[in-house]
């Protein structure tokens, strides 16, 4: 079980579970077809946003397998809402779990999504005792690829049109990072 002492900071950033005003910054990013290109979701609808926001606010630790971890990225000199970072327990008996990122284009090439996402992965490896940490991504998302590159993260498949995805067949990009490659890692990485 993880519940952290949110929010938690990082050297640029402060991750805090959502709140109700967030409404029209989720909606901001959420709603573009470029950021939700490679997404599950089609653009948020006013409607949409407010589903999510209600989703995400109860989303603020990992008590079981299946629990996610949804926390919003957040600039503490200014508040503004750049984007959201998420941490999946997937599994206990094999001690899984998965990290994702959404990020609004204005904040892009900063290097906030590899500092949040870097953060969840601490979360799960010291904080949860995570064994395999995945980040999947449809193949064509060559940014986010890099971001988990970045992280020290490993491509391990490459699944040809496994997905059936907004009408189309899509294939699907794993990579991994295992906790002894965690512990391994530069203390500068």
């Amino acid at each position: 079980m993880l519940v952290p002492d949110l929010p938690l900071r990082t050297e640029r950033l402060l991750l805090r579970a959502f709140t109700g005003d967030d409404l029209a910054a989720l909606g901001a990013y959420r709603s573009r077809p470029d950021v939700t290109r490679y997404l599950y979701h089609e653009p948020y609808d006013d409607a949409a946003t407010r589903a999510a926001i209600e989703r995400l606010r109860g989303r603020t630790a990992l008590r079981a397998p299946g629990d996610a971890l949804n926390l919003a990225m957040v600039l503490p000199s200014t508040g503004e809402l750049v984007g959201d970072v998420l941490l999946i327990w997937t599994s206990g008996e094999h001690r899984q779990g998965e990290i994702g990122y959404v990020l609004h284009p204005d904040h892009a090439g900063r290097g906030y999504v590899t500092e949040a996402a870097r953060e969840m992965l601490r979360l799960g490896f010291d904080g949860l005792g995570l064994h395999r940490i995945v980040g999947r991504l449809d193949a064509r998302n060559t940014a986010s690829a890099r971001v988990l590159e970045r992280l020290g993260m490993r491509r391990e498949a490459h699944l040809r049109e496994n997905e059936f995805v907004k009408g189309e067949w899509t294939d699907e990009v794993v990579y991994a990072l295992l906790d002894r490659e965690w512990r391994a890692r530069p203390t500068a990485a």
